[in-house]
């Protein structure tokens, strides 16, 4: 029958073991930010290949997505049966295996496997870095989740300053992604010694495909916050069904959840393509677009705790969609490559900590609520891509672009209807300021952790 995980008391250890242990698991979220900002900065090239229009771009898009979200069910049995150090590592390696395989697709159909498979994978890595994220803070005490998913972006952007490196060598998508899939599995080999261990791995030296007792599956360390992702996914799925119990704040937020998503979401799909498009930029160039919205992602993140201390959620999450939308709607009237890559930085400096703020705010109403922003979040997700390239295949990627700043703009009209507290008070005894807080894993806090960054590292 299997045991109650016990939460494990924080101990005192070494600064030096703590930031040793903090920079693995940063490996893993610059891993999965590197792998997906790699293949998705090549989309010109890929859309080449298969002779795609706008529409079919956006399906190859939403196929990622949908692996993604069906994988939650799945995630919840693995984390049960492997641990997440173990799913991490799989996962991780599957994802490296994406890029040769998509580079060697020969068709269309063949393309939206590899990308299903890439967005499964996506999902398993995901959950299992955050409980990794979730272990290391319960075992040192000390918040660390929000420059963790600082490096998502950072390898976001380390891919983008990749791929506009290897276009000025070659234009061959098969080498890109061979280069990127070493670097992958070089970051992978540096991070696998510090991550956390489960409890049966220590106690034997068994393989990853050897016969385990799931009664002793879960770290004790890790259980708490493993539940709650868990819980967090569950709750997901069945938020269309508590839509109608919820309450009008919750909805609001779920609102500007899914205009946020869908904004995110949009500048990491479709920036490239609207440079080689519609600005005439070069392919050495179009990668850039991913890049400056990933360097004022990193600030903003950095940044972000001390914005919403002094300002509060409120005027953060108000300030940013609106500097976001105006940003990118005067950029695209004006044309071009630089302003462009203006607008792209004032999406990325205007968003980066909306999506945290938004997951805070939900966590204060409660898990139904937090469950019902999160499904929303992952609706935004999903719909997006598709969205902006039905719209750009009637019409011109201009015109989609278009509808991403509306969506920046209508976060701040949703958020307004929210009763905002500042972070002190909308976050539980405990928690963190983060992402979507980081709290002791069994509370509110913990699930805002989990679900929050499970669905920005689709994200990242």
């Amino acid at each position: 029958m299997p045991r109650t995980p016990v939460p494990r008391a924080p101990v005192t250890r070494t600064p030096g073991a703590f930031r040793r242990d903090q920079l693995a698991i940063a490996a893993l979220f610059c891993f999965l930010g590197f792998q997906y900002a790699t293949w998705v900065s090549r989309l010109p090239a890929l859309k080449d290949r298969f002779g795609l229009d706008e529409t079919r771009l956006g399906l190859l898009l939403m196929v990622c997505g949908v692996g993604a979200a069906v994988s939650f069910p799945l995630v919840a049995r693995l984390m049960r049966q492997l641990g997440s150090r173990r799913l991490a590592l799989w996962s991780a390696l599957a994802l490296a295996a994406v890029l040769p395989a998509l580079s060697a697709a020969g068709s269309y159909p063949l393309a939206l496997l590899v990308v299903f498979v890439d967005g499964v994978a996506v999902g398993c890595l995901n959950v299992a870095m955050n409980a990794q994220g979730a272990a290391l803070e319960a075992r040192y005490g000390r918040a660390a989740m929000a420059q963790l998913h600082a490096t998502f972006s950072a390898g976001s952007l380390a891919a983008a300053l990749l791929a506009s490196g290897m276009n000025v060598v070659t234009h061959t998508v098969s080498a890109h992604f061979a280069a990127a899939a070493a670097l992958l599995l070089l970051l992978l080999a540096a991070a696998r010694p510090r991550l956390s261990a489960d409890e049966r791995a220590r106690g034997s030296e068994q393989d990853p495909g050897s016969e385990q007792d799931p009664g002793s599956e879960q770290e004790e360390a890790t259980g708490r916050a493993e539940a709650s992702e868990e819980g967090a996914a569950k709750g997901a799925a069945k938020a269309v069904r508590r839509f109608a119990g919820a309450s009008g704040a919750a909805l609001w937020l779920g609102c500007a959840m899914v205009f946020g998503t869908v904004t995110e979401g949009a500048m990491n799909d479709w920036s490239a393509l609207y440079l080689t498009a519609e600005t005439g930029a070069s392919e050495q160039l179009a990668p850039l677009g991913i890049a400056v919205v990933s360097v004022m992602m990193v600030l903003a993140r950095l940044l972000g705790d001390g914005w919403r201390s002094r300002l509060g959620d409120a005027r953060v999450v108000h300030v940013g969609s609106v500097v976001a939308g105006t940003g990118l709607a005067l950029a695209l009237a004006a044309g071009g490559t630089w302003p462009a890559l203006v607008g792209f930085a004032c999406v990325g400096l205007g968003m980066a900590t909306v999506t945290p703020c938004l997951y805070v705010a939900a966590a204060a109403e409660g898990p139904r609520a937090l469950a019902l922003v999160a499904a929303l979040g992952t609706t935004g997700l999903l719909a997006g891509p598709a969205l902006i390239g039905f719209v750009a295949g009637r019409t011109d990627l201009t015109v989609g672009m278009a509808v991403v700043a509306a969506s920046a703009l209508l976060v701040s009209v949703s958020a307004r209807r929210v009763t905002w507290r500042r972070p002190s008070e909308a976050a539980p005894a405990g928690a963190g300021e983060g992402d979507g807080g980081e709290g002791d894993g069994g509370g509110k806090g913990g699930v805002g952790t989990e679900t929050g960054t499970g669905t920005g590292a689709v994200e990242a």
